[in-house]
């Protein structure tokens, strides 16, 4: 009974219209239950009006927004660096009005995030997560990676290089700081085929030291269950010129298929006293003479010491060779007080005769690295275009054409502060040319940048 009277006067309008004194909230006049289901109704009724109201606006502006011109609304500004007008020569479908985009201009920032998810950061850092051809996947390679700083320009490199049917060891300088290695050790922990060295070593410059954590890495890849052909070294300053494809197929070439690939000569007056004289290691600084110039005893085995580059391509049963043989084992040991020993002890390894793979005639053959060294000015190149650090070339923008034209494996060296507008166009690059090269269907993680397109506001994803 109550209830029916209290919806009649509900519905005979608003309490304006209603003896002030019959409704007021405590009041006198009704009993207290009528007073109480009152207040409820009326409070109820201006809830619904509200919310009608606040639906009707908020539809009203969706409409509004979705009936605007699709030329009115335009894009946010990219949060990356465009390419430098510079790269519109070696990048593909870069005309006039279409400008390029990194996708992930942070990511140092990103890696230092220590609640990253493996399957983010593979997605988001783009790291190609299939075999790209039957051909790569048949031929699988070791890499040696040695790195000490540029978290960023490391995760580039090894997002480069990496395939998911190859094997990378990680070498990371022990003096290196604790957040550098924590920030590595969390993206290799991402991958089943990439490890840190089970031992790592303090590097200098020039040091036996740079020499033993290639061998650390070696001893850890024998133990594999990959089945590497070849190994390369590498550190992380430099980028790859060839993509996997054309590195599987440069080492399986008539000239290479059996052979390792350690450019280097018989060594020059010029450079004798290296492995003349005793030389100390001061460890984490600098190598130096021992006393006034001590001469070293005669190599071991009567070998001829050859000089040539720290870089190379080994067969396996040559890296069994180099841990296994005595003659190996003996020049190790005498090279430990010489001076860059990494830059005579596999090529003078890979002049005998007995050890697989041996080039006893190769010279400087092999395209291991495009390097700009100061003192060969006008003889293998027009000058350095960056700067020089140590007489070796930290390339600019304008060394490109020469990078393209010598086709090596590797260019050495890049600084990703500094001249980060040649490594971006050189990574660009670079990725496009894989994913030319793929015989899979191509995932748009895969893909680096974003073209924005300013003749009609409108951004796509482009890997051609």
């Amino acid at each position: 009974m109550l209830m029916r009277k209290a919806l009649l006067l509900y519905k005979k309008g608003p309490l304006s219209d209603l003896p002030q004194r019959s409704f007021i909230c405590g009041g006198a006049g009704v009993l207290q239950r009528d007073r109480t289901i009152m207040c409820q109704l009326e409070g109820k009724k201006y809830s619904f009006l509200l919310c009608l109201g606040m639906s009707i606006t908020v539809c009203l502006l969706i409409y509004l927004k979705t009936r605007m011109p699709t030329e009115q609304r335009h894009p946010q500004p990219p949060s990356c660096r465009p390419f430098s007008t510079e790269c519109r020569t070696f990048l593909p479908n870069m005309e006039k009005g279409v400008t390029w985009h990194r996708r992930d201009c942070q990511v140092e920032n990103y890696i230092l995030n220590s609640n990253l998810q493996c399957s983010n950061l593979i997605r988001d850092l783009h790291f190609i997560t299939r075999p790209l051809s039957h051909e790569e996947e048949e031929y699988p390679i070791a890499f040696i990676v040695t790195v000490h700083k540029e978290l960023e320009l490391f995760v580039r490199v090894l997002r480069a290089i990496y395939m998911p049917q190859n094997v990378y060891c990680i070498h990371v300088d022990a003096k290196a700081p604790w957040e550098y290695k924590a920030a590595v050790r969390r993206i290799v922990s991402c991958f089943e085929n990439v490890f840190l060295s089970t031992r790592s070593e303090t590097v200098t410059y020039a040091g036996f030291s740079r020499l033993q954590a290639d061998l650390n890495c070696m001893k850890d890849l024998t133990k594999s269950k990959i089945g590497w052909r070849k190994v390369v070294n590498l550190c992380g300053q430099e980028f790859p010129v060839k993509s996997n494809v054309e590195l599987v197929r440069y080492l399986q070439s008539k000239e290479w298929k059996d052979r390792n690939m350690t450019p280097g000569v018989k060594q020059p007056l010029s450079k004798s006293h290296r492995t003349q004289l005793q030389h100390q290691e001061i460890i984490g600084s600098h190598v130096a003479l021992k006393g006034r110039g001590l001469k070293k005893r005669p190599p071991p085995h009567n070998l001829q010491i050859y000089f040539g580059t720290a870089y190379y391509a080994l067969m396996r049963d040559f890296v069994d060779f180099v841990q296994e043989s005595p003659v190996a084992r003996d020049l190790l040991e005498w090279s430990k007080d010489t001076f860059s020993p990494d830059e005579h002890y596999w090529v003078t390894l890979n002049h005998i005769k007995e050890a697989p793979g041996s080039y006893i005639d190769g010279g400087w053959k092999g395209d291991i690295r495009a390097i700009k060294w100061r003192d060969q000015e006008g003889m293998t190149h027009a000058g350095c275009k960056g700067h020089y650090v140590r007489d070796i070339c930290i390339y600019g923008m304008e060394d490109l054409p020469w990078i393209f034209d010598r086709n090596s494996i590797f260019a050495n060296k890049f600084e990703s502060k500094t001249s980060p507008e040649a490594l971006d166009c050189l990574e660009q690059w670079h990725r496009s040319k894989v994913l030319n090269q793929t015989t899979v269907p191509i995932e748009p993680s895969w893909i680096l940048a974003t073209q924005h397109d300013s003749r009609n506001s409108s951004y796509f994803s482009s890997h051609a």
